[in-house]
């Protein structure tokens, strides 16, 4: 069967000075991962390749461009889930780790546990050699500007999703096998409380993949995604024969109707069905198949390229 793999840089109110760059980073971060899948690669691997490539990109809030919390800090995490087995890891409130979605495979690989958090995960990551980095060399110089204008955590959240803050990135695959996975990363909503939990580190909420459904990778409003646990209920309505953009429609719709929350999800199904759905203004993502790269940023909007063989 053929691979598929589907990247997102975020849904929020991508402004137009980062809009452009946004795009191509979701370009090159899908044919990063697409690569690892064509040279035979597993799901896996090529979701931990996707996301690793938008973690180093500071256009995006993930590793290097994270979002600072009250105390100009930075607090990563990051899921990821093997549909074969079910097996997952998961990272929360990290520093000083540049790739938090490769903590978060050996938090799967080497550990017993699901999910390490604060001065626990970084001691993991310190126990098997994982390299830190200054906290500086992950914040730009917009997020430390932009940090200094608001700094309190409801100002933070309404410029987030209004549009001058940025959010999540994920990847989701099927590789050649069949076998579907998801990554999430992120550095939060900028002005969080300290200690701040999103979405995205926890299972069914911020990513989930079952070689029986599908996976799927979160974003958007991390409160209101975990209320609806919005990966779980996307898969849930494709295991009642929706396809993977009705079931991603229907579930961000009823998180809009429920909880007055906004976002965007990105699926594939175990027979390569692919979607990208968002509720915001905008969403960053690009998809690769069959040697075509697919990308969009606006509502509706779906361009695609040929790639070369």
């Amino acid at each position: 069967m053929s691979a598929v793999l589907v990247v997102h840089g975020g849904a929020w109110a991508i402004p137009n000075d980062l809009a452009q760059a946004s795009v191509e980073g979701v370009k090159a971060a899908a044919c990063g991962g697409f690569a690892v899948l064509k040279a035979g690669g597993s799901a896996l691997d090529a979701v931990e390749a996707a996301v690793m490539g938008l973690e180093d990109n500071g256009v995006f809030n993930a590793g290097h461009g994270a979002a600072l919390n009250t105390d100009g800090e930075v607090e990563l995490d990051s899921i990821i889930m093997d549909g074969r087995t079910l097996g997952c890891g998961a990272v929360s409130s990290v520093k000083n780790i540049a790739h938090p979605v490769s903590l978060a495979r050996a938090v799967m690989e080497k550990t017993s546990h699901v999910m390490l958090t604060d001065r626990g995960a970084n001691l993991f990551a310190e126990s098997i050699g994982v390299a830190t980095v200054p906290t500086e060399a992950l914040v730009t110089e917009l997020e430390r500007t932009e940090w200094k204008k608001n700094k309190t955590y409801m100002a933070g959240v309404v410029e987030d999703f209004n549009a001058q803050a940025h959010d999540t990135v994920g990847a989701v695959a099927v590789d050649r096998a069949g076998n579907v996975a998801c990554a999430t990363s992120t550095g939060g909503i900028r002005n969080k409380m300290v200690g701040r939990v999103g979405d995205s580190p926890v299972i069914g909420c911020g990513g989930y993949a079952d070689n029986l459904s599908g996976a799927v990778s979160c974003t958007g409003h991390g409160e209101s995604i975990l209320k609806v646990t919005l990966a779980r209920l996307i898969l849930s309505h494709i295991e009642q024969g929706k396809s993977v953009a009705e079931a991603s429609q229907l579930a961000l719709q009823y998180m809009g109707d429920r909880v007055k929350g906004a976002g965007g999800a990105i699926v594939v199904s175990p027979s390569g069905q692919w979607s990208a759905t968002f509720t915001t203004e905008r969403m960053a993502w690009a998809a690769v198949e069959d040697g075509v790269l697919w990308y969009g940023l606006e509502p509706n909007e779906r361009k695609k390229e040929q790639l070369s063989q």
